[in-house]
């Protein structure tokens, strides 16, 4: 969210959300100001847990969901069409039919969504600066656009929930990183975002698993992931990968990191999940990842792992495992 858009849009007609007492913020994202609206004023809706934290830190009320009705709320549109869709809905929902705006960057589909409001309604107005736009209203009708915010089972007896990573199926890549998994792994294992569960699965299904962690920062999904799971040696963590857990504790670490900020690909995510890795793993620890193809991470598991090696995959994915993170061995000699 641009903090020039917002200025703009309330020097230019939008409603005065600045001097209301109670306004929903739907999923900005950390880095966005706010700075311009009254902090005791604002609610802000996150969960997915770096961003929820951020907030939390700079002392803003956070809340995992809407409670009650509001007198305004902000949309932080999301990269995804069906979800900005049901943000703009619920926006007007818990508005009870606005004033509601709405911000985003060209790269987020900010146009498309604007031309689809305005085919249900009037516009208050636009602000266009920074590769991006506000727009505002009140008023329509979007129950059509609202997501059933219920888990659901799909193929293969699966509980996800719409708005989850790869909520209608399990990923090609997940499928291939089960299918290369060795038949033992460890005895204590992390899963480094676990998602709804589907590599979990896989994993305790091992034998000499002794203790599953399972880190995921989506709240949403890690809820879904208590329901598919229910073996005792897993333990739950909704928590940001790059901050958690104790250093050279797991035998082996299992991922199929993000790669998309926003609308882009971006490898610093999958760096980021890589580097965790290094640091959680024991001495003599493993690391089995599967990434996109066209993803450039091998430089880095090089520079972080004694050994690396693409153990499957297919013609879109690769599976690596990497072996003896050398963060490890330089904490050893210190």
């Amino acid at each position: 969210m641009n903090s020039s858009r917002l200025t703009r849009a309330l020097e230019e007609g939008a409603p005065r959300i600045d001097r209301l007492s109670r306004v929903a913020v739907i999923e900005p994202r950390r880095g966005d100001d706010l700075s311009v609206l009254p902090r005791e004023g604002l609610e802000i809706i996150q969960g997915f847990r770096p961003d929820h934290d951020a907030f939390e830190a700079a002392g803003y009320t956070v809340r995992l969901a809407p409670q009650g009705r509001y007198q305004a709320a902000i949309v932080s549109l999301p990269r995804v069409r069906e979800l900005a869709r049901d943000r703009i809905a619920l926006a007007a929902e818990i508005t009870g039919g606005g004033p509601v705006l709405v911000d985003g960057q060209k790269t987020d589909g900010i146009d498309g969504l604007l031309r689809e409001v305005r085919r249900r309604v009037e516009l208050g107005g636009v602000v266009a600066r920074a590769h991006g736009k506000m727009f505002w209203f009140e008023g329509g009708d979007f129950s059509d656009w609202r997501m059933a915010d219920e888990p659901r089972e799909i193929e293969g007896g699966w509980i996800t929930r719409p708005g989850v990573f790869s909520a209608d199926a399990p990923d090609r890549g997940s499928r291939l990183l089960t299918e290369a998994l060795p038949p033992k792994l460890g005895k204590k294992v992390a899963d480094l975002g676990a998602g709804w569960g589907y590599l979990a699965r896989s994993i305790l299904e091992r034998a000499d698993v002794g203790r599953l962690d399972l880190v995921e920062a989506d709240h949403a999904a890690l809820d879904c992931a208590r329901r598919n799971i229910s073996d005792a040696r897993a333990v739950f963590h909704w928590a940001d990968v790059t901050e958690w857990g104790e250093a050279a504790s797991f035998d082996c670490v299992v991922t199929n990191p993000p790669f998309h900020a926003g609308r882009r690909a971006d490898p610093a995510l999958g760096r980021a999940f890589i580097a965790a890795a290094a640091r959680l793993l024991k001495p003599s620890g493993r690391l089995y990842l599967v990434a996109n193809r066209h993803l450039p991470y091998e430089r880095d598991l090089r520079a972080a792992f004694a050994e690396v090696r693409e153990i499957g995959g297919d013609g879109g994915f690769k599976v690596i495992e990497a072996v003896r993170p050398l963060a490890s061995r330089n904490r050893g000699r210190r």
